[in-house]
């Protein structure tokens, strides 16, 4: 039977059809699709958008074997696990068709997540592992952000030129193209060949989301390894160079980005500043405006402690908190064999595992750090935990470094498997 695309009847005030496209998804704790917080942010805005009823599709990457799962050797330090993902509930929506990559044919496959299965926006996860390509094609959707170079450039063009591809040969008349990042920067030269190589016509239908505060975290490569993966499609490099005014050969994903859509927004009033600081110099840039990042209520929040709150019961609060910080030390428990009190001040430390996010901040200082949770007057409990890029191996050192210095502190844990599931149960669980 063939795919028939059926989403759910948006709200009137809806009435705009948008497509957003984003390398990462965390819609739920069982779809391997997301690493970190540009995942979560991404999730949200799919279940916000399916509570609201608006007029989205989200397209996504469906990576074999997600990000990692993490585990932990015998001396208890960090062990990524690389095992390949299968997922009853996505519908195989029988669509393959070709895109470039490196001058080759390189076939994608479409799935389909229904809105019901999990409370979202009607979302499509492209994948190049089919029969139908050779080893090295199918091995661009295995891995989430690969250590590859020439890989993650491949996944981008998967992104962009496979997301649009797939939109047009599915006839849904978007109207309205959002790049979560830089990532699937390709869409914008995809639509650049569509619409008769006028970039008028790509800023009409383009917006961007900016998140990197930081110039190095801004991806860039140079316009020769651009060009040899097919990263414009049919447009010639020296017309992109000219057009994305590019300099020193390299182009930059966020710059580029910028000079092609018609608005683009940072994710807080202080990051639109910086990003504007950032980037306003630069000649044809669209506005940079604010768009504090949010999450989705429904899914995040505790029903029973929310009710305490707007009610100001303060005992059904702590009674309730009392409760969730009981389940969360039950995973401490388990994992470390530590076993924390509820009625403690307990700090959690959870997020994507990077240097520059500081994770040990609080251990500088190791004399006063043990003054703090020693403290029999005022103690604490201190629980960190996230997933430090597997090829970051300065990450990885400090992950492991903080697990090692706090061993045999009995009110420190650190944990592994920080996902969804245990995302909710720190949140909930945690004082600070």
């Amino acid at each position: 039977m063939a795919f028939k695309f059926n989403p759910y009847a948006p709200a009137p005030e809806f009435s705009t059809q948008a497509a957003y496209f984003s390398m990462e998804f965390a819609l739920d704790q069982a779809l391997k699709t997301y690493s970190g917080g540009l995942g979560f942010l991404a999730g949200s805005h799919m279940r916000s958008a399916y509570e609201l009823k608006q007029n989205l599709l989200g397209i996504g990457i469906l990576w074999s074997f997600g990000y990692y799962d993490q585990g932990r050797n015998e001396d208890q330090t960090m062990r990524a696990d690389f095992r390949q993902k299968a997922y009853s509930f996505l519908e195989d929506t029988g669509l393959v068709f070709p895109i470039t990559i490196h001058d080759a044919a390189v076939h994608v496959k479409a799935f389909y997540l229904a809105p019901d299965t999990f409370g979202t926006a009607p979302m499509f996860f492209l994948t190049t592992d089919i029969p139908e390509n050779d080893y090295i094609s199918r091995t661009i959707s295995h891995h989430l952000y690969d250590a590859d170079t020439a890989a993650r450039v491949a996944q981008s063009i998967l992104l962009g030129v496979g997301g649009g591809k797939l939109l047009d040969l599915l006839s849904v008349p978007v109207e309205v193209y959002h790049l979560n990042e830089g990532h699937g920067l390709p869409l914008a030269f995809y639509l650049y060949e569509k619409h008769g190589r006028q970039l008028a016509e790509v800023r009409k239908r383009l917006v961007f989301t900016t998140h990197t505060p930081e110039l190095a975290g801004n991806e860039e490569h140079p316009m020769k390894l651009l060009t040899e993966m097919s990263f414009f499609g049919p447009v010639p490099a020296a017309e992109i160079s000219r057009v994305a005014g590019v300099e020193n050969d390299r182009m930059n994903y966020t710059l580029t980005a910028l000079r092609f859509a018609r608005l683009a927004n940072g994710v807080s009033k202080v990051h639109a500043t910086v990003a504007n600081e950032m980037w306003g110099h630069y000649a044809g840039i669209c506005p940079i405006i604010p768009i504090t990042n949010a999450q989705n209520g429904t899914y995040w929040r505790d029903g029973q402690l929310h009710q305490a709150l707007a009610a100001n019961d303060d005992e059904a609060l702590k009674a309730r908190k009392h409760k969730l910080k009981k389940q969360l030390f039950d995973i401490v428990a388990d994992q470390t064999g530590t076993l924390l009190d509820p009625a403690v001040l307990t700090v959690v430390w959870a997020r994507r595992f990077a240097g520059y996010k500081r994770a040990d901040l609080i251990l500088r200082h190791f004399e006063r750090f043990l003054q703090l949770i020693n403290d029999a007057d005022r103690p604490v409990q201190v629980i960190w935990a996230g997933k430090p890029y597997p090829k970051d191996y300065g990450a990885v050192a400090l992950f492991n470094d903080i697990i090692k210095r706090t061993a045999r502190l009995k009110n420190c844990a650190v944990l592994t498997g920080y996902e969804l599931g245990l995302s909710a149960a720190l949140k909930k669980g945690s004082d600070v």
